[in-house]
């Protein structure tokens, strides 16, 4: 679990350049519409992420990583897009994208955790 919080503090840590240059748009509410898309894209990532890389990682904690480091990577990739001005980046966005990785992670791990148990 140590690992999984390195890796959300890494991926913090670079993006951290990006989300101090984005201007929050007037508009840029924390609970908007597209904050719950990059929730919700960046916990089916995560969740994704986790059950995809059981194929090669049999540790849960791995996976788990695995996942984070899925969403966190897109979730990083789609705020540099808009700072190329494609979009508008924001650094709540990010903070989205953040929460929904951890959400998706700890439901895949709650549900790696009960098929351990049937």
């Amino acid at each position: 679990m140590r690992r999984l919080v390195a890796a959300c503090a890494l991926a913090t840590l670079v993006a951290s350049p990006v989300a101090a240059r984005a201007q929050a748009a007037p508009d840029d509410a924390w609970l908007g519409r597209d904050k719950a898309l990059h929730f919700g894209a960046s916990a089916g990532l995560a969740a994704t992420g986790h059950g995809v890389s059981a194929l090669w990682l049999d540790e849960p904690e791995h996976r788990a990583l695995a996942g984070a480091a899925v969403a966190l990577t897109a979730g990083a990739a789609k705020e540099l897009w808009d700072a190329t001005g494609r979009g508008d980046p924001s650094w709540k966005d990010a903070a989205w994208d953040v929460v929904g990785a951890v959400v998706g992670v700890a439901l895949a791990l709650a549900v790696d955790r009960l098929a351990d148990q049937l």
